[in-house]
């Protein structure tokens, strides 16, 4: 299993439309749904900070994810654009792998 994690800090009037556009039937998933060996999305919220969160995005493999994103990159940034506006930050996280002995 790959799974790409992200963090963002979300604009306080914009947590709702944040939440439907990469929970795991938002926008971002129905994009990823498209790529044939995408496994889910989830968004998860910081306890103490309503306006933190983290999402996951699993990928049967690495090749799997990097075949889709090289197969639509003008879409991806398409809709990394339109979501812009949600927040004040975005960073990744990084890309993981989950370990052969735990699978």
């Amino acid at each position: 299993m790959y799974a790409i994690l992200w963090k963002f800090h979300v604009r306080d009037d914009k947590t709702a439309t944040f939440e439907r556009a990469y929970g795991p039937t938002g926008v971002w998933a129905q994009f990823f749904r498209q790529g044939e060996r995408y496994v889910g999305t989830e968004l998860h919220r910081d306890v103490s900070d309503d306006t933190k969160y983290v999402t996951i995005d699993r990928w049967s493999s690495r090749a799997a994810y990097e075949s889709f994103r090289e197969s639509t990159l003008a879409e991806y940034d398409k809709i990394d654009r339109q979501c812009e506006s949600l927040t004040k930050s975005e960073t990744l996280i990084g890309y993981f792998e989950t370990m052969e002995a735990y699978q």
